[in-house]
């Protein structure tokens, strides 16, 4: 028989018949006309070349070809119903690992709180988050093995979801005691003067080694600039360099009322008005209906939520 030219949609029809021996009752099963599934029978019997049924009485009974058909048909078709049917997401017995690539900001942010919830909801689920890329690109969500990226919101391609899961502000940071600010007498909270701003140096946090970030536009539109002393990578990075020099940077609230403390520094107003930053969770859209994916997704933005919170 040549598989190619066989109507695939006759097999569910041979099953109902099967199980029915009835035209009548098959075409209830599969939802029917009478004669549609006399029809089919037609068809079944010129594609496979046996009379699959003969009139007995009022019903029908299945010649050897038949019968010895109708297991590994109901096989086929179990496994077909099971394979089309989207399986349920159970977090308690789950095991399964999701990949996430994100800033260090969110190995800060975000891990452990996810980590602490995890281990309590879902023991055998796992997460592996992987380097931000450069230019905050989210293109490798293209390969199947990537399920998440967290990147401030821009125009997204159009195979892409996302869902804002926070906003950052930003605070200037600096080492306890930083010599100039403390003598031109600015307490930590006040804002620092425009010109002391400008001509201190700093330290940004660029995984692709640009000297400009969204603080020297917020200049720009002032008519002044900043000298960036030194760019970094990871955000841990900065403000460690800044712990330990005098050196300047901005570093998302979140983040600063999180480490300032136990590195030793202190926050202040930046001079010039730094927008807020939408930061996204985007997704590729072939898994935007996968329960499990959903889960995740509503667990990373619950957790981020209450970062996100006053006082979070």
């Amino acid at each position: 028989m040549n598989l190619a030219s066989f109507d695939l949609n006759l097999l569910k029809v041979l099953d109902a018949l099967l199980a029915e021996n009835s035209t009548v009752r098959a075409a209830t099963r599969v939802g029917l006309s009478q004669p549609a599934v006399s029809a089919a029978l037609g068809r079944l019997r010129g594609a496979l070349n046996d009379p699959l049924f003969v009139r007995v009485g009022a019903g029908l009974e299945p010649t050897e070809f038949a019968r010895a058909l109708a297991p590994q048909l109901q096989s086929i078709m179990g496994q077909l119903t099971e394979a089309l049917t989207v399986q349920p997401f159970d977090p308690a017995t789950a095991a399964r690992s999701f990949r996430i690539s994100g800033s260090d900001f969110f190995t800060e942010m975000l891990m452990p709180a996810l980590a602490d919830r995890l281990s309590r909801i879902a023991p055998g689920v796992g997460v592996q988050q992987v380097d931000i890329t450069p230019d905050v690109t989210i293109d490798p969500l293209l390969d199947p093995s990537l399920d998440f990226a967290l990147v401030p919101r821009h125009p997204f391609p159009p195979w892409a979801e996302d869902q804002i899961v926070m906003r950052s502000g930003f605070v200037v940071i600096a080492r306890k005691g930083h010599p100039r600010l403390a003598r031109a007498g600015i307490e930590p909270g006040q804002t620092i003067p425009i010109d002391l701003y400008c001509d201190l140096s700093h330290v940004l946090f660029s995984p692709e080694g640009h000297r400009k970030g969204l603080g020297d536009a917020a200049l720009d539109r002032v008519g002044r600039s900043r000298h960036i002393a030194m760019t970094l990578p990871v955000m841990s990075g900065v403000w460690r360099t800044v712990s330990e020099s005098d050196l300047l940077a901005l570093l998302p609230h979140q983040l600063a009322a999180r480490v300032c403390e136990k590195a030793g520094l202190d926050t202040y107003a930046a001079p010039m008005q730094v927008p807020m930053v939408d930061l996204s969770l985007v997704w590729h859209k072939r898994s935007s209906h996968s329960p499990a994916h959903r889960w995740m997704r509503g667990e990373i933005a619950s957790v981020l939520r209450a970062v996100d919170a006053p006082g979070g």
